[in-house]
């Protein structure tokens, strides 16, 4: 099974560039592409928040064209930038979101099973796993506890050192911590939010985040560095499930590069 996971759009409406000069739209269409021009395709993706920037449906709508090349399903969470409310009427067919209230779920239909947490604290750059959402994923995790699991949401439960970011980052994470330990089939939690490729072991598992699909969070580690962005080359992650293997995570850089092919296979 393989999962694409692609985060931090920030699509813009019409015209309109992040930071006057990042075209989101533009950035997250060549993406789509890359990845539909994988050797071998997804067989899902996953939107790891951030989608959007304001949060209105107008952006919404232009997320919606730009994801609609995609074949495969496609199951989004909000970030700091959603806004719940405009989420499900523009996708008001993805009838995997709950009607109301969190906007988390469980997809089990594949060998890899994979929880929705939704981290939004409206108002806040930061993000909550407060106790009712909690409790919500311990139930979940006990119904299958055999079962390999990926957790995806949208703030990082550990600290990156980006003094910033760590600044806004996800409220109780200790107290989601004290839950995924419990839960040894925890393969993997996945996050979007820093714009950059960080992995941390964390509750007995492994935690990352994915680059987004736009512009990246530049990578400084002093205690008062002032945060900047930087237009890097954009990526998104794929999360190999084997069970030989188990989940093994790589990073897809989009761009143009030459490739050339060493004759070289497995027999």
């Amino acid at each position: 099974m393989l999962v694409a996971q692609i985060t931090d759009m920030h699509i813009k409406p019409d015209g309109v560039l992040a930071y006057k000069r990042v075209d989101t739209a533009g950035f997250l269409a060549r993406a789509v592409d890359h990845i539909l021009h994988q050797d071998t395709l997804p067989d899902v993706v996953l939107g790891t928040g951030d989608l959007v920037d304001g949060g209105t449906v107008e952006e919404y709508q232009r997320l919606r064209r730009l994801l609609a090349p995609l074949s495969m399903p496609v199951y989004l969470i909000p970030g700091n930038h959603d806004d719940r409310a405009a989420m499900r009427r523009v996708f008001a067919d993805h009838t995997y979101m709950p009607r109301d209230g969190f906007i988390q779920y469980v997809i089990d239909d594949g060998p890899l099973r994979m929880i929705a947490l939704d981290t939004l604290l409206p108002g806040s750059g930061g993000g909550l796993v407060d106790r009712g959402r909690i409790a919500w994923l311990d139930a979940r995790l006990a119904e299958a506890p055999n079962k390999p699991t990926l957790i995806f949401m949208h703030h990082p439960p550990f600290k990156t050192g980006i003094a910033y970011m760590d600044s806004i980052g996800l409220d109780n994470a200790d107290g989601l911590a004290d839950v995924v330990r419990c839960h040894p089939q925890v393969e993997r939690v996945v996050c979007g939010h820093l714009h950059r490729s960080i992995q941390s072991r964390w509750a007995g598992t492994v935690a990352s985040t994915a680059p987004s699909t736009a512009h990246q969070i530049a990578l400084d580690v002093r205690e008062d560095a002032a945060l900047g962005w930087t237009l890097e080359p954009p990526g998104y992650a794929l999360h190999l499930w084997r069970p030989d293997v188990g989940l093994v995570s790589h990073v897809a850089t989009v761009g143009e590069f030459p490739t050339y092919s060493l004759g070289l296979t497995v027999r």
